[in-house]
């Protein structure tokens, strides 16, 4: 299974609050992960492309493969920080 998502990737959960709740005031999720996003991917608005299930930690890739399309989801905690996830598809 393939899926594609976009995400932000912040070092705290305060942070990650923060993102979101100027998400859920309408800002762009591109815009932000550009401003905010530590990942390499921020710089393309936190697009990470397409990717095979089980190629990303696991507490990521339980929500890309099992939770809601296009609805930003988080913040989820991980090794490398605290994600907002937004899966776009899955195929």
């Amino acid at each position: 299974m393939k899926a594609s998502a976009l995400h932000i990737l912040v070092k705290t959960e305060k942070e990650a609050l923060a993102v979101l709740a100027q998400l859920k005031k309408g800002k762009d999720f591109g815009m932000l992960a550009k401003k905010h996003s530590t990942c390499p991917s921020g710089k393309r608005g936190g697009d990470l492309g397409e990717f095979r299930r089980g190629q990303m930690v696991k507490p990521f890739d339980d929500v890309v493969f099992k939770k809601e399309l296009l609805k930003v989801h988080g913040p989820v905690k991980t090794r490398f920080g605290f994600h907002l996830i937004k899966p776009l598809y899955r195929s």
